[in-house]
């Protein structure tokens, strides 16, 4: 982890304050005398399971994935983080210390805000409580649809899935069919909840099926409508 830059610190602040408005003066001068910006690399944890909330995180720039640890090594991506998202507030609302790890997935700038200083926003302004209501009801319902997709399809449904979800939320590159994210097997695999092996093995089979073309960690969709089909059919 370590401090921007002062002109990265500008861009990253002036961003910020774009999600927040409408904000009176006072409450915006509030915020900028208690954010924190920080920048973290690739693999690096930004927050840990059994740490106590105290800061809610921001993310302005790069990539986050949220897991929880399982037995031995392996791990559960429950969820990914693209910018203009924030994470890291949920326990503290139920009092409760964090039950899973955000970790960068490339080098990517945080603005933290002490939760203190969200919640006596959220009483003194109506709007700043609708915005986190609304956040929480979206992750609520991405998690009740990853957990049907997770649990109900087979391996050839959740590959599809993950890989649409990863398009729907970070788009393409330039080419028109690069996914935007670059994600290991090992990720790809926890992300569909099979093992690093079958998300291999499904992954060539749709590679040779023309669906995508796999090169590293780059993953270009050719057919999306039959991603969708076996998606919402398999």
């Amino acid at each position: 982890m370590k401090r921007p830059g002062e002109l990265e610190m500008s861009k990253i602040t002036q961003m910020f304050f774009e999600q927040w408005n409408p904000l009176s003066e006072q409450h915006r001068q509030m915020l900028m005398d208690h954010i924190k910006v920080e920048v973290f690399k690739r693999e690096e944890a930004i927050q840990r399971t059994g740490e106590r909330p105290e800061f809610m995180a921001f993310l302005m720039q790069g990539k986050v994935k949220i897991i929880k640890e399982g037995v031995g090594e392996h791990y559960q991506i429950v969820r990914i983080v693209k910018p203009g998202e924030s994470f890291g507030y949920r326990a503290y609302f139920t009092n409760d210390l964090y039950k899973a790890t955000a970790v960068a997935l490339e080098t990517t700038f945080i603005v933290f805000v002490p939760i203190t200083v969200v919640v006596k926003l959220m009483y003194e302004d109506s709007n700043i409580g609708m915005l986190m209501i609304r956040q929480l009801a979206a992750a609520l319902g991405t998690a009740d649809n990853r957990i049907v997709c997770l649990t109900q399809k087979h391996i050839r449904g959740r590959l599809a899935d993950t890989l649409l979800m990863l398009y729907d939320r970070y788009g393409v590159e330039a080419d028109g069919c690069t996914l935007g994210i670059y994600l290991s097997r090992k990720d790809l695999a926890s992300l569909s909840n099979m093992t690093t092996s079958n998300c291999i093995r499904t992954l060539s089979e749709f590679a040779k099926s023309d669906y995508v073309v796999v090169n590293g960690r780059r993953i270009r969709l050719l057919d999306i409508a039959e991603l969708r089909r076996i998606s919402a059919e398999e």
